[in-house]
């Protein structure tokens, strides 16, 4: 699809790591004309392969700015949203849709962002291998794969492991927000983001109010979202905060 260090790479990692279990299907479905070229001529700029062979330098990498880390952005219009009504916060946005990280660099250019780099490949990797400890301002997470089938519930993202190792890469006090339209996940996310000890549900009535969050203002509402609540779903937001080990 594109010459050596036009884009992002099929399989970034390699044979470097064990084959864990995924949390992700990689998508490679057709890339347009206009995310083919933004791809082209922004990857070597603005985007970068989890290949777990090196560690990020954030503050090169955003100019200084705190960085929150988002896990599966889509087509990235609410990434975009996100990062153009906060120019003081990086976006470091991963995700395996080659359309997708196509069309976050198109809209990216488009609204003038700075502050928005797009990272191909395994999460888990980019957390164990290329992020230092304390070094994320926040984590985010929206609508990930809610893998319904009893058999694949392993395959879920916020699992008791998944948030000790995020927790080693936040800093305190970062937020970790998460949101599903699928009623068994967002119950299992509540479930263990409150046993968890490195984290606290910011709701200070988390009893009464069941524990979820209202949608906060600053994440836009995104057509995939609309399109769940036209059927009837029930988006749920939770909002938790990294605690300090002390």
């Amino acid at each position: 699809m594109f010459a050596v260090g036009e884009g992002p790479a099929a399989d970034p990692a390699g044979a470097h790591f064990d084959r864990r279990i995924r949390s992700f299907q990689p998508r490679r479905s057709r890339v347009t004309r206009g995310q083919g070229e933004a791809i082209r001529r922004l990857w070597p700029q603005w985007g970068l392969d989890i290949d777990g062979q090196r560690v990020l330098d954030l503050d090169a990498l955003f100019g200084g700015l705190p960085v929150v880390l988002e896990i599966g952005f889509g087509m990235g219009e609410a990434t975009v949203r996100m990062a153009a009504d906060d120019p003081g916060t990086g976006i470091l946005a991963v995700d395996v849709h080659t359309p997708g990280q196509g069309n976050l660099l198109n809209l990216a250019e488009q609204a003038g962002l700075t502050n928005v780099r797009v990272a191909n490949g395994d999460a888990i990797i980019l957390l164990t291998e290329m992020l230092r400890p304390d070094s994320l301002a926040g984590l985010r997470v929206y609508f990930p794969d809610p893998w319904p089938k009893k058999r694949h519930h392993k395959r879920r993202l916020i699992q008791p492991e998944f948030l000790t190792l995020a927790a080693t890469r936040l800093a305190p006090g970062a937020l970790v927000h998460c949101a599903t339209d699928w009623e068994p996940y967002a119950e299992q996310m509540l479930d263990v983001l409150t046993a968890h000890p490195d984290f606290e549900n910011t709701q200070e009535n988390a009893q009464e109010d069941g524990g979820y969050a209202p949608r906060p203002a600053f994440r836009p509402l995104t057509r995939f979202e609309g399109q769940g609540l036209d059927k009837g779903h029930v988006v749920r937001d939770l909002l938790f905060r990294r605690v300090s080990g002390e």
